[in-house]
């Protein structure tokens, strides 16, 4: 069945080609296309282009199959070209004539424009939710380990105390610049595209701003030709978000396996965490963090990749926008499981606790030996005279107190602060209300 159908048939080769891996990617699409013609039909009826039984018929059949759709039950069959066609078929199967009314005022590019909109509304918050996680996680291992001093480098090489606590909180200080990120990504996506039909509107009296309230959405892409070069659009800037997310994340697994390492010591994974050589039998590795660390790189080629696609297209619909799908749509699964495992990982590993009474890391001090010098009243540029002709002999030596007190330092790592910032960006997102809209929309017969 195809929803084109004019009664002729395309060759066999042209449409397993143009079809793609459309069938299998609009599985993950199902839930929401379903949830957008439910949508529809109802201002279909506000509208007066369907009767009020009409829709009391069909609302009923399409949450069953909405149903069905989030189990993972629901079935593209043999034939069907895509998720649209299989709802209308569905219909059409159960109520007969009634069902090839639903497509009144659509066409196919503004039904999966607004199903990938959907999709990215709820792969949003599944990431969000997951962000979260991992930050109370490296939060609670900051605060564990905010004693615990560990060597700082620059360009690799020692440079000054850190601490673990310092470590871990930075990485979920980075989370929330991610946040802000997913933010703009999330009001993007959170527009309404329904009623643009092909890119060119529609002659039927539709009532877009009723399709606007019913999903849940802030607002409407007004322009219809504009809502429909957003597809593409959309979909590199909420893959730039998740490409935000990953890169923080990918670095952080960097320096875990580094870290991990023999000539480091400074972390080290419980056996049950590492994996081992066919060959050297002492080998226990960070395979973990290596390949969250080729995933979040992979993530991050992501936007590129959407760019390349859609960067020549003028306005209007091309069938280009398929491919996208391909790249667009495991984004979210995949950056869920690396931050799943992160947090896992992240919460067994352990931290090396005396680290700087190795003699290697003495001249780490030397900035401190500077300032306690200058604190006793030797101008600042004689003390780091006097440091560096130490060093240079081979006669320094701390031996003052670390006293870092300003905001973000290692004796002041302000978690609490960062922690309500990540709390107040959470909350702008607004999932309660798109949840309450969708809820009514479910329940509305």
């Amino acid at each position: 069945m195809k929803l084109w159908d004019k009664g002729f048939a395309t060759d066999s080769k042209i449409e397993k080609f143009t079809v793609g891996k459309d069938r299998e990617l609009d599985l993950l699409l199902a839930p929401y296309d379903i949830l957008g013609t439910m949508a529809h039909i109802t201002m279909l009826c506000k509208v007066g282009l369907l009767e009020d039984g009409e829709l009391r018929q069909l609302l009923p059949e399409l949450e069953a199959l909405h149903a069905k759709a989030l189990a993972g039950e629901f079935v593209i069959e043999e034939g069907i070209e895509d998720i649209h066609s299989q709802v209308e078929f569905l219909l059409t199967r159960k109520l007969g004539d009634l069902g090839k009314k639903v497509h009144t005022g659509r066409s196919r590019n503004d039904q999966v424009l607004l199903d990938l909109k959907l999709f990215s509304r709820a792969g949003i918050e599944g990431i969000v939710g997951k962000v979260k996680e991992l930050f109370a996680v490296l939060q609670a291992r900051s605060e564990e380990c905010k004693d615990i001093l560990m060597p700082g480098y620059t360009h690799l090489q020692v440079a000054m105390p850190s601490s673990f606590g310092l470590w871990f909180g930075a990485y979920a200080e980075s989370l929330c610049n991610d946040l802000e990120v997913l933010l703009g990504a999330w009001k993007v996506t959170n527009r309404n595209p329904l009623g643009s039909a092909a890119g060119y509107g529609s002659s039927a009296p539709l009532d877009r701003t009723l399709t606007t309230s019913l999903l849940g959405f802030d607002g409407l892409d007004y322009n219809v030709v504009y809502a429909q070069m957003s597809r593409g659009k959309t979909e590199r800037i909420v893959a730039s978000a998740l490409a935000s997310v990953a890169e923080t994340l990918g670095r952080l697994a960097f320096d875990c396996c580094l870290f991990n390492s023999q000539n480091f010591g400074f972390v080290k994974l419980p056996d049950a965490l590492t994996t081992g050589s066919s060959i050297m039998p002492h080998k226990k590795n960070p395979d973990v963090f290596e390949l969250i660390r080729a995933h979040c790189n992979r993530i991050a080629a992501a936007p590129e990749q959407i760019r390349s696609i859609c960067a020549n297209l003028p306005s209007g619909y091309f069938r280009d926008m398929q491919l996208v799908k391909e790249i667009y749509l495991p984004l979210f699964e995949e950056l869920g499981d690396c931050l799943d495992i992160a947090s896992f990982a992240i919460g067994e590993m352990q931290v090396s606790k005396d680290l700087m009474s190795d003699s290697r890391y003495a001249l780490s001090f030397s900035v401190e030996e500077v300032n306690r010098r200058v604190g006793e009243g030797v101008p600042f540029r004689d003390a780091y005279r006097q440091v560096g002709q130490e060093i240079q002999e081979r006669r320094f030596s701390f031996k003052g107190r670390l006293n870092h007190t300003h905001e973000g330092s290692i004796g002041n790592l302000c978690n609490a602060e960062i922690a309500t910032r990540f709390a107040a960006l959470e909350s702008s997102f607004g999932f309660d209300a798109v949840h309450k809209a969708c809820d009514i929309l479910k329940k509305m017969y």
